[in-house]
Order: C-alpha cells, then sequence, then structure tokens
C-alpha cells in the first residue's frame, strides 16, 4: 500500500467518540489529551491551524508549560498513527506543517461530519426541486450518522462551543425530517416522538408547532388544541411572551378545521435554540393481552374515565384503586384494569409500566417494592451500571424518569399500602392504577386515591359473558340451566370463563348437562365450601379440571408445585419429568382449558385461586414421594441451568463448586453464550428467587446454597447487591444445615463480596476469617488462594498496604499450588499494586505487566481493566504521564465494555489526578466531574468527597497547585 493509499483508507469519525479507522481497522489514538488535539485539527480539516490557535484550542486559559513541545509530541505521535509507512522526516500526506499552521487534508467521504453536511446539502437541494422522499431519505442518512455528542467524553474550549452548535445543528436537521415526514403523510407514532422532543426543549415554537400538526393528523384535535395552551402557558410564565405568529395561525387553522392541514402541508420548524438534542427515551409497553371479548363493567369503566383529566395537559394527577368486595378474588380486577389500561394508553403516549406484585399468590411472598422498582428501572431502558446501590436512590431515579412524562403505571394484586406507595410516581401527569383484595385505606386518606368497588357481576354481565362464548342463540333455548350455571360460577368472570371455554368446545352438549355437571360438583364439595364466592368457585374447578385427560391433570397438579410467578416450558418438562414435546400438547389443553395462561411466548402462569387449587390436588391425589420426586426435578432444573448460565458470566471463577448429576430425565438448558446466560436470568430472576426458597422448605439445602453460589455473578453484573447479601445470608443457614463444610466457606465468600460492594467492611472481614479457616480446615489450597485475594481488596479499602502485600503474596502462593492461571495473574496484580501503594513502582510494574500477559492468554478481560488501571497509576508514579494516560484509557474501555461502573469511576478519578499532575487542570476537572457523575448514578458514598476535591480544585488558583 502505498503512501497515498494509506491515507486514503483513513476514515474518521467525531459525531459521537472520537474513532479512527484504516481499511476497517481501529485506531489506538492514545490518551485524552492527544485526542483533542487530533479532534481540533478534524474540525480544522482542509484549513491550516496555526500553533497559537491550536494552543488555545486545546487548553485555553489553562495553557500548560512547555505547550509547543507538548503540542509537537502529539502530532508526531498521531502522525506514526495514522500514517505507520511514512518514512522518518518525509513529508506528511496527511497532517502537513505549512506557513501558516498545521494542515489536516481529508477526502470527502473520510469524515464522518463532512459526509453529514454532504447529505444534509443533497437533502436541502433535493427539497428544493420537490423531490420530498429523496429528502426525507438524505435527511434520516443524516441524523444516523450521530452517535452520540461532539468529540463525547473529550474536553476543550473549541470542542465544547462546537458541540453546542452541532447539537442545534442536529436539533434543526431532526425538525426538518419531521415536517418532511408530516409532509408525505408517514406520520405513524410522530405525536410520541415529538412530543419527547417538546419536553427536552420546552421553549422551541417550531416544536410545539410539530407536535400540534401530528396529533392534528393523527384525527386528534382536542390533544392538538390543548398542546397549542400548553405552549402558549409555558411561554408566558416562563419568558413572559405570546407564540409566534406561526404558531399562533396553525392554532387558527386547527380551530377551524382547516382541509389543507390535511393534505401535506407542513408546518415549518422554528428557529429556537437549544444546547442539545437528548436521545428519545424508551417507551416501554408492558400491559399484559387484554381478554379478548371484554364484556360488561360499564360502571366500572364510567367510573374510571371520570378518573382522568379532561385536559390532557392539565395538573391533576389521576390515580384509581380497584378493590373487590370483602376481598373476594376471581371478580375480574386484573381483567379490568387491563381492559381499561389498553382502551386509554393512547392517552399516555411515554409508556405503560405494569407489575404483578403478587400480594395474595400461595406459592411464594409478595414482591418487595424495591423488585418492582428494579423491573421497572428495567423496563425504562436504564442500564445496570446506572441503579444506584441503595433503594431509596432506585426510587428517586424512578420518579425522575417518570418526571414530565405521561405515563399509565399498573399495580396489580397489591398486598397492602406499604407495598405500592414507593411505587407511587411523582409526575402529576402520571395516571397510578391498583388493583387488591384490601382496601388499601391508607392511600386513600393519605395520597388521594379514589376507589372504584368491584363486585360480583350482575345476571345481565353473566349472561353476556357466556353468550360471548358459546353464543347467545345456546342460552335462549334453556333459561332454567342458564340461571343454575350462573348460580354455580357465584357470578364470577373466572369461573365463568372456563365453564364458557368447555361448553364452547362441545357445542353438540347441551347447557342442562353443563348445569347438571356442576350441581354434581357442587355436591362433592359440600363439606368444604365455606359459603363465599371465593370457595364456590372450587366446583367450577372440580368439574373442568375431570374433564382432563390422565396426563394433562397430572401435570396441573404437579404445576401446583411450582412457585411462580411463571415457568418456561423446559421447566415444565423437568418438573413433569417428559420430553419438551411431550409436555407441549398438555400445556396447549391446560390453556384451552383455561386453567393456564400464557403471558409470553413459552411462558405460563395460573390465577392464585387455581395455583392453589392445584396444590391442594397434589396433596390429595398425589403420594408425597410422587411430589418429593417432582420438587427434586423441578430444583435440579433451575439449579443446573443457573449453573451453566454462571459459567458464561464469569468463566475464571476462583471459588467453584460442583454439582452432583440431575436426576433423570433432568438435564437443565444449554446457552450460547453470555448474552443468551444474561437474558434468562433476566427472565427467571423472580422465579429463581422463589424457587431458592422452596428449596429451604423442603429441606434441600444443597440445592439452596449451590443455586445462591450460581446467582452470585448475575446479582453482582445487574447491580442486585441488596438481593445477593439476602440470598446468601440465608443460603449460609442452607449449607450449615446440609453439613457442607465446602458449602459454608464458599457462601461466607459469596456474602462478603456483597457487603463489600455495599461498603460493610467489618462484616466483610468476619465472613473471610470464617472462610479461610474452613478451607484452610479442609485442605482447599484454591479456596484458601481465592479468600487472601478477597482480602486483599479489604486492605486496599481500609489503607492497610503492608497487610494487603502479605495477602497478595501468599495467594500468588496458593494460586501457583493450584496451577490457576487466571488466579495466579490477579494475584500479581495485587502484588503490584500494594508495592506500588508502598513507593515500589519498578517492582510494581513488573508484577503487573507479567499479570497482564497471562491474563490476554487467557482472554480474561475483566481482570484486564484491573491490571490496565495498576498499571497506570505505576506509570504515573514513575511520571511516565503519557504511558499513564493510554493505560488509564485502557482500563476504561475494558470497564465499559464489561459494565464495572465503580471501577469505570474510580478509574477517571485517577485520570483526573494524572491530568492534574501533568499540569492539565481543564482535564482534570473534566475527568473528576465524570466520575463523580457515574458515582452519583451508582448512589455511592464516595460521589461526594470526589465532589468535594472537585470544587476545592475549580476554585483554588494558588500557584503550588499548577504543576509546570
Amino acid at each position: 500500500m502505498t503512501g497515498r493509499e494509506s491515507v486514503d483508507g483513513l476514515r474518521f469519525q467525531v459525531l459521537g467518540p472520537l474513532r479512527a479507522w484504516r481499511g476497517g481497522q481501529e485506531l489506538d489514538l492514545g490518551p485524552s489529551q492527544r485526542r483533542v488535539v487530533l479532534a481540533v485539527l478534524l474540525l480544522h480539516a482542509g484549513r491550516p491551524l496555526n500553533r497559537q490557535r491550536l494552543v488555545e484550542a486545546v487548553w485555553g486559559e489553562a495553557v500548560p508549560a512547555r505547550a509547543a513541545n507538548l503540542l509537537q509530541r502529539h502530532v508526531s505521535a498521531l502522525r506514526r498513527v495514522l500514517e505507520p509507512e511514512r518514512a522518518p522526516r518525509s513529508p506528511s500526506g496527511l497532517l502537513a506543517w505549512t506557513e501558516a499552521g498545521y494542515l489536516l487534508t481529508l477526502g470527502a467521504h473520510q469524515s464522518d461530519l463532512r459526509r453529514c453536511e454532504e447529505l444534509i446539502g443533497r437533502a436541502h437541494a433535493a427539497r428544493a426541486r420537490g423531490d420530498l422522499p429523496a429528502t426525507a431519505e438524505c435527511l434520516r442518512a443524516a441524523l444516523r450518522l450521530w452517535q452520540g455528542p461532539l468529540c463525547e467524553g473529550l474536553a476543550g474550549p473549541l470542542l465544547d462551543a462546537e458541540r453546542d452548535r452541532l447539537a442545534e445543528r442536529r436539533l434543526s436537521v431532526l425538525e426538518e425530517r419531521i415536517e418532511v415526514d408530516l409532509a408525505l403523510g408517514d406520520d405513524f407514532d410522530l405525536a410520541g416522538e415529538v412530543r419527547r422532543l417538546t419536553e427536552a426543549h420546552p421553549l422551541r415554537e417550531g416544536l410545539h408547532g410539530l407536535l400540534m400538526l401530528a396529533l392534528h393528523r393523527s384525527g386528534r384535535q382536542a390533544e392538538a388544541l390543548a398542546a397549542y395552551h400548553r405552549a402558549r402557558r409555558l411561554l408566558r410564565d416562563e419568558l413572559g411572551i405570546e407564540p409566534g405568529q406561526r404558531l399562533r395561525r396553525l392554532h387558527t387553522r386547527i380551530l377551524a378545521a382547516d382541509p389543507a392541514l390535511d393534505a401535506g402541508e407542513a408546518q415549518p420548524a422554528g428557529v429556537e435554540t437549544a444546547r442539545s438534542a437528548l436521545p428519545a427515551p424508551v417507551v416501554p409497553a408492558q400491559l399484559p393481552h387484554p381478554v379478548a371479548g371484554f364484556v360488561g363493567r360499564e360502571e366500572a369503566l364510567a367510573l374510571l374515565d371520570a378518573l382522568l383529566p379532561t385536559d390532557p395537559d392539565g395538573p391533576e394527577q389521576a390515580m384509581a384503586v380497584i378493590t373487590a368486595i370483602g376481598g373476594t378474588a376471581g371478580v375480574g380486577k386484573t381483567t379490568l384494569a387491563v381492559h381499561w389500561a389498553h382502551r386509554v394508553r393512547h392517552r399516555f403516549p411515554d409508556g405503560q409500566l405494569y407489575v404483578n406484585l403478587r400480594g395474595f399468590d400461595p406459592g411464594g411472598p409478595a414482591v418487595r417494592p424495591a423488585e418492582a422498582i428494579r423491573g421497572f428501572l428495567d423496563a425504562l431502558g436504564v442500564p445496570p451500571r446506572r441503579i444506584p446501590v441503595d433503594p431509596d436512590g432506585q426510587i428517586g431515579l424512578y420518579r425522575s424518569l417518570l418526571a414530565n412524562r405521561r405515563m399509565l403505571v399498573v399495580l396489580d394484586n397489591a398486598q397492602d399500602t406499604d407495598q405500592v406507595r414507593p411505587l407511587l410516581p411523582g409526575s402529576p401527569h402520571c395516571c397510578t392504577v391498583i388493583t387488591s383484595r384490601n382496601l388499601l385505606t391508607g392511600l386513600v386518606i393519605t395520597d388521594g386515591a379514589r376507589p372504584v368497588t368491584l363486585g360480583l357481576m350482575s345476571r345481565a354481565e353473566a349472561t353476556d359473558v357466556l353468550g360471548h362464548r358459546i353464543g347467545g342463540h345456546r342460552l335462549t333455548g334453556d333459561p332454567d340451566a342458564l340461571e343454575d350455571i350462573i348460580a354455580s360460577c357465584a357470578r364470577l368472570p373466572l369461573a365463568l370463563a372456563i365453564v364458557g371455554a368447555h361448553a364452547a368446545t362441545q357445542p353438540q352438549l347441551p347447557l342442562a348437562s353443563v348445569a347438571k355437571e356442576l350441581r354434581a360438583a357442587h355436591s362433592a364439595l359440600d363439606l368444604l365450601d365455606g359459603g363465599d364466592a371465593a370457595t364456590d368457585v372450587r366446583k367450577v374447578f372440580s368439574w373442568s379440571y375431570r374433564r382432563l385427560t390422565e396426563p394433562a391433570a397430572r401435570l396441573f397438579r404437579l404445576l401446583g408445585l411450582h412457585p411462580g410467578p411463571d415457568i418456561g416450558t423446559a421447566a415444565v418438562a423437568g418438573i413433569a419429568g417428559l420430553p419438551a414435546a411431550q409436555v407441549r400438547s398438555q400445556l396447549a389443553e391446560l390453556t384451552a382449558s383455561h386453567l393456564l395462561f400464557s403471558p409470553a411466548a413459552d411462558r405460563y402462569a395460573g390465577h392464585d385461586l387455581l395455583s392453589a387449587y392445584a396444590a391442594e390436588l397434589a396433596r390429595t391425589h398425589d403420594t408425597s414421594a410422587d411430589r418429593t420426586a417432582a420438587v427434586r426435578r423441578m430444583l435440579d432444573h433451575y439449579l443446573h441451568s443457573a449453573y451453566r448460565a454462571s459459567l458464561h458470566l464469569s468463566p475464571h471463577r476462583d471459588d467453584p463448586i460442583t454439582l452432583a448429576p440431575p436426576r433423570a430425565p433432568v438435564t437443565g438448558e444449554r446457552f450460547a453464550g453470555h448474552d443468551e446466560a444474561l437474558s434468562w436470568f433476566l427472565r427467571e430472576h423472580a422465579v429463581l428467587l422463589a424457587v431458592r426458597r422452596l428449596a429451604v422448605d423442603h429441606g434441600l439445602d444443597g440445592h439452596a446454597w449451590q443455586l445462591a453460589w450460581a446467582l452470585q455473578p448475575y446479582f453482582d453484573r445487574a447491580g442486585h447487591w441488596h438481593d445477593s447479601a439476602a440470598a446468601h445470608e440465608r443460603a449460609l443457614g442452607a449449607a450449615r444445615r446440609a453439613g457442607s463444610a465446602h458449602g459454608q466457606a464458599v457462601v461466607h465468600g459469596c456474602l462478603a463480596y456483597a457487603y463489600m460492594r455495599l461498603s460493610r467492611y467489618e462484616e466483610v472481614a468476619t465472613h473471610m476469617r470464617q472462610a479461610l479457616h474452613l478451607y484452610e480446615t479442609l485442605g482447599d489450597v484454591l479456596g484458601q488462594a481465592h479468600t487472601h485475594r478477597t482480602l486483599c481488596w479489604l486492605r486496599d479499602e481500609k489503607g492497610q498496604y503492608e497487610q494487603g502485600l502479605d495477602h497478595a503474596r501468599r495467594a500468588l502462593e496458593l494460586f501457583t499450588a493450584a496451577s490457576h492461571r487466571t488466579g495466579r495473574a490477579r494475584a500479581l496484580n495485587a502484588l503490584g499494586w500494594f508495592c506500588s501503594r508502598l513507593g515500589r513502582h519498578e517492582e510494581a510494574l513488573t508484577h503487573c505487566e507479567q499479570a497482564l500477559r497471562l491474563l490476554e492468554e487467557a482472554d480474561d478481560r475483566f481482570d484486564q481493566g484491573d491490571t490496565w488501571d495498576s498499571l497506570g497509576h505505576i506509570h504515573r508514579h514513575l511520571h511516565h504521564y503519557a504511558q499513564a494516560a493510554e493505560c488509564f484509557e485502557r482500563a476504561l474501555v475494558l470497564y465499559e465494555e464489561t459494565g464495572d461502573r465503580y471501577n469505570e469511576a474510580d478509574t477517571l478519578y485517577s485520570l483526573g489526578d494524572l491530568h492534574l499532575a501533568a499540569g492539565e487542570r481543564g482535564a482534570a476537572t473534566a475527568a473528576w466531574r465524570r466520575s463523580a457523575d457515574v458515582l452519583d448514578e451508582l448512589g455511592h458514598r464516595r460521589a461526594a468527597e470526589v465532589r468535594a476535591r472537585l470544587t476545592a480544585e475549580t476554585e483554588s488558583n494558588s500557584p503550588e497547585n499548577q504543576v509546570p
């Protein structure tokens, strides 16, 4: 490849993080200050930039000593990276020095910024000639080039100014693209997109106009007019002005129902400035499928409708509580809530959240508020590493995300007020619907909730339910049988649905026969019947159950042993001890009989009354040995599946365990890789917690502690540190009852790890001492090594570096004796770290470089990040500032890749110290600010410490803080 071909093969990205490629291979651009130099040159591509202006653009007023020399070194390093085949001292074909200054020469398609400007120019040309489809295509292509703010993560006077200018440019292009989409009639869900933009940029009149037009085009004239009044109030309150002429004219035309507005005439976007265009938030859609053919409940629906404000932009908060008389179950609270939620979801374009709080679930405890909040944060698209550790911080983040958003929140099957209150959003534009068998009086009194009491169905409604399912003509032929069926079903929708499903599948069966069978079932259950509607419905369950084939009936009973809240086909096969293909036909039979429902693909669940009934049948029809065998198969399935999944998340664990083989025919699930394993954990999270409790309840303590071990990498990766601590606290008791000294040692270590994340250091020390004692008693060399390595972490947190060095040496000896390569590498890194902390930097460098080689050989990327961070500290203390910056940057890339948010913040803090030592005060404060932001997101106690340092350095201008 010639020098010119090498230059032509370069490609640069500035619309987002600064990146460069040559022929598809990404280049390492070096430390952040060097990247800033390159970014400034890219923004001036094709134009010479003299040395003084370049220095000012990079450092502003905080110019370091020997800035010209620093600049020359950065330029030389960039030339070596960008033109590796250029002969020394030969002229550069890319970055040349001219009489007017540095000149970076690029082709039209080598920079995403230049390509973006070209596409915008083509869009304007296409619009001028009336080619709107080509205009839209070019604008969309231009917008796709934006991967984030300009040179995201880099700081400098020129970059900061250009970042704001280009953010405004992007917003203008986005407005123009929306205009063109409206003109083309391609307005699917444009209202939701524009509403989010108006919330991000509330003073931009053009966006308000686009929102009004999009709503009008969607047939929502009232909402379009309401959007105008909202914009008018906002402009008057914030700026003391009335809307501009174009917005007022559009309002008048909508009022007059101007037909031209429906003919593709788009409102031009305004030119109000905005600092940045925020990415559109995730719009969750968690509502379960509504029941097909919903009938009745008109009075309750009208009451719910009345709770919504007539002015969608009004300040009122809408909150509804649906309760049932006397705590009656099966009365249709969830069905009503979900049906109404679907009916009004267009009023909540920012999304709908749903959670089953399992307040009265017979299979396990109710969902804790913290669990529900965490599920909502996941649905709102919050990355796990950005979720605070503290539950109060998670609640605050949840409410912040919902602030100024119009969302519907459905809290189903609530147990009591205490469970619900933390889940209530603070936004006045959100509607919360709560279902419960209890009255939740505390919410009504304290929080202004308005109860909608739901009683039994009227006779007419019950008739409509049956008529919808089996046909009205069958009802009119035998009114006496109809009355008997309604009475037997106690006018409960759940019972009516089950009877209707059976009758619909047998159209030749007279209603009188159905009524007779129900009366027989009633006689058989008289002794168990408590006389209220909740127990009367059991006779319908019995009637439906007796109509099942024997294999389906057996499966129904065995599913009563599962703790819920739902189950996948593979787990069903495990419980039944049958192939998956065989249980699918039985699941189809149970679903058709309305004894199960499918909330998602390949997932099954049952109403809590039906689950309790199935468990009762299992106790009375199946032997104790059969039930125990089914539970063991279930636990084997989940344990072996979780074990395999955990090894994909953490393949280099140095606290391994060995499982007994699963009982035939159970095999457990297998996973193709990390992402598939993590998805399985996310899907089964609630089930695994319930199954672990089930293992304890059945005295299967080995399964209980081993399952907690398997969950540990997932808990840590997803930030569920409180769940991890709680699970391992109970697992410790299980390991003791099981008489497993190894299990106790392992759980002590896992518990210490969770406590370390929660900064509970005294408890960490206690559990580590106990783990070490047990491992020494057992003669478990690898376990001892693992414990000493964890104690290194504790000693570092407490500033006890000599003790930490002792633990690192001992860990290295033990890992070497156990022939554990990645453990040996981790111990070498710890040894280097503590040597550096004690001032022995050359020795530290040798240890960490050896550790890095071992980790690269093992492809252990997670621990490579820690080692690069250690090398950054060592080089900084050796005054190798360029090497230190490069090491820190490599660590940051790996921490981001592996989701290690805390260590990312820690490395950013160290990077700030490095910049300050190198005289780069602006870069230092930028790095500390990023570190503090990450720690704030995590809810970590160090955030206040970093912000205090940031404030002190920002306010201080004393000479001793300037490093020449």
